[in-house]
């Protein structure tokens, strides 16, 4: 869910921002976490923002996001899973978030779990590597300033290039249902 379908990095500069008077942006990132780019005594305050009841509430939509998994659930079976054990304050946020970006999902497709390995699904679409160590489908980066130096993993930049992979083909029902 966070960098892939929630602009997670955005809330977390604004904020850090705001309490700093700092200017960090994503363009700063590149290749870093915000944690390699801020002083080591300002750590404490970036854990406690992802901390913070309502940080996960109003976060911003990635673009196309909406568009493009509506299409995709209309011909695949599509689950949202979050690693929101690590922030357990954050589960009826991201609930409440979900539910009102992605109304067209059923929520028995939402999975908050703590090891994504768990997941038996064909594909997974994630910011983080890690989270395709111990999962046995196929592994899909979804571009972030953090992961930019990675290397070894299928990559799109973009919902528009998730698109492209899952909607360009026909479909069972011989139609093509690629995105327009």
């Amino acid at each position: 869910m966070d960098e892939v379908l929630a602009d997670t990095l955005s809330e977390l500069l604004a904020r850090y921002n705001r309490d700093h008077g700092d200017h960090v942006t994503k363009a700063d990132l590149i290749g870093k976490s915000l944690w390699d780019v801020v002083a080591l005594d300002r750590h404490d305050r970036l854990v406690e923002y992802l901390h913070t009841p309502d940080f996960f509430e109003n976060l911003p939509i990635m673009p196309d996001a909406q568009e493009v998994l509506a299409a995709l659930a209309k011909v695949h079976e599509v689950y949202i899973a979050s690693s929101a054990m690590e922030f357990p304050n954050s589960l009826g946020a991201k609930y409440r978030w979900l539910r009102r970006n992605f109304p067209f999902l059923p929520p028995t497709h939402f999975v908050f779990c703590g090891d994504k390995g768990i997941l038996q699904a064909d594909y997974l679409i994630d910011d983080l590597p890690r989270n395709f160590r111990r999962f046995t489908g196929q592994g899909i980066l979804f571009s972030a300033p953090h992961n930019a130096n990675e290397n070894g993993h299928r990559r799109v930049r973009s919902w528009r290039e998730v698109a492209g992979i899952f909607l360009s083909e026909t479909n069972s029902s011989g139609t093509n249902s690629e995105l327009r």
